[in-house]
């Protein structure tokens, strides 16, 4: 059997085209490598505080960001100290006096693990971050406020949410 010409052309063709395709995967890892070193240098400056959804923070116009520091939660029912259950709110408001013990002992505890060993020496450098519902009673915030002062903690931050710049000039151009 003859084959015409452009048989002869469409079956050289076939034949260099046969193979699969092959994909060049340099590019592609060039991409996920400056991808990854976005992300390590970026996350390094991001300093979270742990979330908890019935916790409504109060607004603020502080600048200051979050530092690493002992977490103190005040919940509807409970103070955590760092994630962990130290005390019932009710028992703490029950009391009187401004001492709560068993968070006095928590933060204690928290010297040694948590703080950088600079801060372990100097009391005026430790710092503590309280985390608190905007409508938990004033009195209960002052009996943590002075356990924290109590347990050798110089620096107290309360954990806010930063107002928004168009709120702020919103509220410059009222006043």
């Amino acid at each position: 059997m003859v084959k015409s010409a452009r048989a002869k052309r469409m079956e050289k063709h076939h034949k260099r085209n046969k193979g699969a395709g092959a994909l060049n995967l340099v590019s592609l890892m060039d991409i996920f490598t400056i991808l990854v070193f976005f992300l390590l240098v970026n996350s390094s400056d991001v300093e979270t505080l742990p979330n908890a959804k019935d916790i409504q923070l109060p607004e603020s116009i502080a600048e200051d960001k979050a530092k690493e520091s002992v977490v103190i939660l005040i919940g509807e029912e409970d103070i955590l100290v760092q994630g962990e259950v130290v005390v019932k709110v009710a028992n703490v408001m029950a009391t009187t006096g401004n001492d709560i013990p068993a968070l006095r002992e928590a933060l204690k505890s928290q010297n040694d693990r948590v703080l950088r060993r600079a801060a372990q020496d100097d009391i005026a450098g430790r710092e503590v971050t309280i985390m608190g519902d905007k409508d938990i009673p004033y009195r209960l915030l002052k009996k943590v406020m002075a356990t924290c002062t109590e347990s050798d903690y110089g620096q107290i931050s309360l954990a806010v949410l930063q107002k928004s710049s168009d709120k702020l000039d919103n509220l410059q151009a009222t006043q």
